[in-house]
């Protein structure tokens, strides 16, 4: 199940042994144990309550757990809050920010586990910051608060959040909300120069065909890893269809793989 990788020549970033994870009290992540490799974008995919969020959310060291994670070779409590800030960034789900403040000062808040107690930005902060805003494309609002506006612009303001961190280990959940079509792929972009540059990025998606873009897959289905592998493989692409219960396809169109509902196995609609 787990992707085949030489530990010396590529450490791992991540690593889960046994996870097992609650919520309400009901189970929802059974025995998960997962490797992943440095200076790799690896997606988590499956259907709706599948357990991807909650396990990326015991991979971050967010959520109460049993079993082991690792974060770059050790336990991840072994961290000092501060020191895991540092390392490890993320983007959650529908996250509350105040809406009265500026998009420079919540780009800003990225840069606290870098900075002393109650010490003003230094300059690398505030170029950290600058690079991340203009990165995602919102450099031109930093002095608009952020409740005025749209919930695509919000999304790149916290993308440019989590960025700002420069962590070795990036985790995003559902990062594409809320995005339109062209800032999907300057997501991907910035996805692809993270990599580029040595980050590791662990993200949630629902949006298949731009999954396929990722090194790895991690294919979920209630609660269980069913598949861990490179994602131009076969045996990737046949999980991802088995885990939707084969109702979408995967094509190769040019030089990428593109995932659209397979119509042939779409259930028919209700007699009138």
């Amino acid at each position: 199940m787990n992707l085949a990788t030489n530990t010396q020549s590529n450490p791992m970033a991540l690593s889960a042994e046994n996870v097992c994870a609650s919520l309400s009290g009901k189970q929802v992540l059974f025995d998960v144990n997962l490797s992943l490799s440095k200076g790799q974008w690896t997606c988590i995919l499956g259907p709706n309550g599948a357990g991807k969020s909650t396990l990326l959310k015991a991979l971050a060291g967010v959520l109460p757990h049993t079993g082991r994670v690792s974060l770059l070779g050790q336990p991840i409590e072994s961290f000092a809050p501060r020191v895991r800030a540092q390392q490890l960034a993320w983007l959650g789900q529908n996250e509350a920010t105040a809406d009265d403040l500026t998009v420079l000062d919540v780009v800003m808040l990225g840069r606290l586990p870098h900075q002393a107690w109650l010490a003003p930005p230094n300059e690398k902060d505030w170029k950290a910051v600058e690079r991340a805003l203009r990165y995602t494309q919102a450099w031109d609002w930093r002095n608009r608060p952020l409740g005025q506006l749209s919930g695509g612009e919000r999304q790149r303001v916290l993308l440019a959040r989590a960025l700002a961190v420069e962590a070795q280990v990036l985790l995003m959940d559902e990062p594409l909300a809320n995005l339109d079509p062209p800032h999907q792929g300057d997501w991907l972009c910035v996805v692809e120069d993270l990599i580029a540059h040595g980050t590791t990025v662990v993200s949630v998606l629902h949006e298949i065909s731009i999954a396929l873009h990722a090194d790895a897959l991690v294919v979920m289905r209630e609660g269980r890893i069913t598949h861990h592998g490179l994602t131009h493989e076969a045996a990737s692409h046949e999980a991802v269809k088995a885990a939707f219960d084969h109702r979408i396809a995967i094509h190769a169109v040019g030089d990428q793989w593109v995932a659209l509902p397979d119509l042939q196995s779409q259930p028919g609609l209700p007699p009138h």
